[in-house]
């Protein structure tokens, strides 16, 4: 029955399960509440399950009888969700719709100096739980340092020992959940002895007619922070910016390139051999060599297709955010990245054979080669990272762990991937339409001129991802903030228009490094390109490590792992993206400025 098991997971994780589908109770009716995890409060990764955790909580659900038998103990989780380390169980405490509860106990919690040392390291570290109460979210602390009154300095640690629950209902609906932590007691053990503390609970219904259930969610978010004045200042500042920068590229490049037409078209272009043509300029004298293949052509041709997907990927999942509220659901932001960037293989290998075939022939062998290169290049670069980042959380026991049965889905999704990518490569060799170069390839290649070291590629190309990261940096503040700070991040609308002055701040770049190489004979622009869109992505990430140390306060070997390996797939993708963008801006410029001079 194993396979018929495997399937069924397969199945679900297509699907963010919940049992509470309707959101709809009946007086009386049992209304699930489930633990989650548990946590140090600065290291938002390094989480544990609940009952799993080193954390001495007691289990009523498997001590006691629970009363709502009828469900099963822990849950299956959409695959986003399981690989944000969630894992629901049932915490066995019964509560009834619009039935207010007294006093309870829960169950008793039994310390001995093994278990007292691990709470009371844990309160020290500031632990915090996580609990789901209709697919709404509730947190808590579990316990408190407290100074003592007699020396205000001298702190001791209290385990709170009382959860207060109040329900905020609507007809017959729940519009919100408040748990407060009561009862702190104080943690003391003497030599030998053994330590029993009474856990306890109450429920108590308060009616919400102010608030409708398509606003319940609305209490999580943030409002005063993303959308507060600076955020808004920031997306005007960054839109002036690409107002001045395409003016500023526009009245330069056309009014010199106007200048250049104009000098080169005084004398009769049927009589003058375009290579004895000595200019100024220095860019007209690259034309038989600005349209040469570029070296290691399958790996260039996987990185732009590589780029196509993560950005078509990026577009879908912020269009379907805005629309579809994703970040209500728990791990359905995750869910839905994966599988839109597995369909988007199709677009990664149609634009990277369209690329490869654009330098080459489908006579070509290496054709298979971009295969490869398109559907490891970030792929595996992910397996590895997620590999040595579960390796760490297995080691550490956390609830971050991902099980054989998720390694066996994601499999499954890369197996869909690559047959994806082999469709779309066959469809753009089978579709592609040979386009004739402005100018012919000459047979040798023309040397380059010793520049100044500024004018290197090396040099234009790292410079150039300034300004791209100056129109972003302050949405990065807000992303990593949420991501990293508990917070839910839901301005997608933000996200749409800084992803589009990203790619204009870009390709503007990119055009004028494009155009100072070119003046000083170096045609060899299209990895510089790349380079000059994907240099972006290195001050993004280091921009990453200012914030750890000044934004954060993550501590420990196991979240720092987490933290850096997260930030560099992060960056890793945006070097991509940037590196499609910039090529094909670049691409549609060259061609336009020698097909001018062609046609003169």
């Amino acid at each position: 029955m194993d396979y018929v098991k495997v399937i069924s997971f397969l199945c679900v994780l297509f699907l963010v399960q919940a049992d509470e589908k309707t959101h709809k109770y009946k007086e009386n009716e049992a209304v699930l509440l489930w633990v989650n995890k548990v946590g140090p409060f600065n290291n938002p990764m390094e989480t544990y399950p609940y009952y799993k955790s080193h954390i001495p909580f007691c289990n009523r659900a498997s001590e006691l009888q629970v009363a709502h038998s009828e469900f099963h103990y822990e849950r299956w989780e959409g695959l986003g969700s399981l690989l944000e380390g969630n894992n629901l169980v049932h915490s066995g405490i019964p509560i009834k719709y619009k039935r207010n509860q007294e006093k309870q106990t829960i169950c008793t919690m039994k310390l001995d100096a093994k278990k007292m040392k691990y709470l009371t390291d844990g309160i020290k570290s500031s632990y915090w739980f996580s609990m789901y109460l209709d697919e709404l979210p509730i947190w808590g602390m579990v316990g408190e340092m407290i100074a003592e009154d007699t020396n205000p300095e001298l702190s001791r640690p209290y385990v709170y020992t009382h959860k207060s629950f109040q329900v905020g209902y609507n007809d017959n609906r729940i519009i919100e959940v408040n748990l407060t932590s009561e009862e702190p007691e104080l943690l003391t053990l003497g030599a030998g002895e053994t330590k029993e503390i009474k856990m306890t609970y109450s429920v108590s219904w308060v009616e919400v007619t102010d608030k409708s259930f398509k606003q319940r969610f609305d209490r999580y978010l943030d409002f005063g922070f993303f959308e507060h004045q600076i955020h808004w200042f920031s997306l005007f500042n960054s839109f002036m910016m690409v107002i001045f920068l395409v003016g500023l590229v526009s009245l330069i490049l056309m009014r010199t390139l106007r200048q250049d037409y104009e000098r080169f078209t005084e004398r009769d272009i049927d009589e003058i051999n375009l290579d004895t043509v000595v200019d100024e300029t220095g860019w007209k004298q690259v034309h038989g060599d600005v349209f040469r293949a570029p070296p290691n052509l399958p790996l260039f041709a996987a990185i732009i297709g590589t780029g196509y997907q993560l950005l078509f990927s990026c577009l879908i999942v912020i269009l379907a955010s805005i629309l579809n509220r994703l970040y209500h659901s728990r791990g359905s932001i995750t869910t839905t990245t994966i599988f839109v960037f597995a369909l988007n293989s199709f677009v990664a290998g149609y634009i990277s054979s369209s690329t490869f075939l654009e330098y080459s022939s489908l006579d070509d062998p290496r054709w298979k080669q971009t295969i490869l290169y398109t559907g490891g290049l970030y792929p595996l670069l992910i397996i590895v990272v997620m590999f040595c980042l579960n390796t760490l959380s297995w080691m550490y026991k956390a609830s971050t762990t991902i099980s054989f049965k998720i390694i066996l889905g994601v499999f499954f999704i890369f197996c869909v991937q690559l047959v994806l990518l082999v469709v779309g490569t066959q469809v753009g060799r089978r579709t592609h339409k040979q386009l004739r170069f402005p100018c012919r390839v000459t047979s040798f290649q023309r040397p380059i001129p010793l520049t100044e070291w500024y004018m290197q590629r090396w040099f234009i190309s790292f410079i150039g991802g300034t300004l791209p990261f100056g129109s972003i940096f302050i949405e990065m503040y807000f992303i990593f903030t949420s991501f990293w700070n508990y917070k839910f991040y839901y301005v997608y609308g933000f996200s749409l228009l800084v992803l589009a002055i990203l790619i204009i701040v870009t390709v503007s770049v990119s055009i004028v490094a494009t155009y100072f190489l070119l003046n000083a004979e170096d045609y060899r622009w299209k990895w510089s390109s790349i380079m000059s869109g994907g240099s972006t992505s290195v001050y993004v990430f280091l921009y990453s490590v200012f914030y750890f140390y000044t934004k954060t306060s993550m501590t420990g070997f196991f979240q720092t792992s987490f933290y850096f390996g997260y930030m560099f797939m992060f960056s890793s993708a945006l070097f991509f993206f940037g590196a499609a963008v910039a090529y094909s801006g670049t691409r549609l410029f060259v061609r336009a400025i020698y097909e001018n001079i062609k046609s003169d």
